[in-house]
């Protein structure tokens, strides 16, 4: 296949799909697995790019809204990832309490999933008790045994992420996933780098 008709079919595959960065200015890119600061030890994206579904690009517009009227705003750690990154992160990490399997896919594949913290306006960390994906009971939405503080930055995250339509999971007080997901097919596009 040429060069030019990948790019074009990669064009395609990705309708529906919004860089969120091209819409709004006022989010915080962390983007952790075009890094090898990530549990894989591993970069698994070319470059740092946040894609996901247009609706769900709405959505988090609006819930950066809200935070930003308290002084905080979205920062994130992974939106939509490509059905092959899937795939190599389930070799690397077969565990499906943490890595979704790849026969059925991730929410992330779908682009309506995104692993997001809060951030202070001026860009200073918020805590939230664990670091982004810490595979352990402190990470979990029930656990307890945290600064009250803590406990408060997690309950503004999920409470805001809840009212615009964003999910949990039970073991990662970062992931939310969109309530519209499951009418989203797997995608495999991938993204242009500079």
């Amino acid at each position: 296949m040429s060069g030019d008709n990948k790019e074009l079919m990669n064009q395609e595959q990705g309708i529906g799909f919004v860089n969120i960065e091209n819409i709004s200015q006022d989010f915080v890119l962390d983007m952790k697995y075009a890094t090898q600061d990530n549990f894989l030890k591993e970069k698994v994206y070319s470059c740092a790019k946040c894609y996901v579904r247009d609706e769900v690009a709405e959505a988090l517009i609006e819930a950066n809204m809200d935070f930003m009227k308290l002084g905080y705003k979205i920062k994130f750690f992974d939106c939509y990832r490509p059905h092959s990154v899937q795939k190599k992160m389930w070799k690397i990490f077969p565990n499906p309490g943490y890595v979704a399997d790849p026969k059925g896919g991730s929410i992330h594949n779908k682009g309506a999933a995104v692993d997001i913290t809060l951030v202070k306006l001026d860009g200073s960390e918020v805590d939230m008790g664990t670091n982004f994906d810490h595979f352990g009971k402190e990470a979990h939405h029930a656990y307890r045994e945290l600064p009250e503080s803590v406990i408060k930055n997690r309950k503004l995250l999920r409470e805001t992420m809840n009212k615009h339509g964003f999910r949990t999971i039970r073991t990662e007080w970062w992931h939310y996933n969109y309530k519209s997901s499951l009418k989203y097919k797997i995608s495999n596009f991938t993204w242009e780098c500079e």
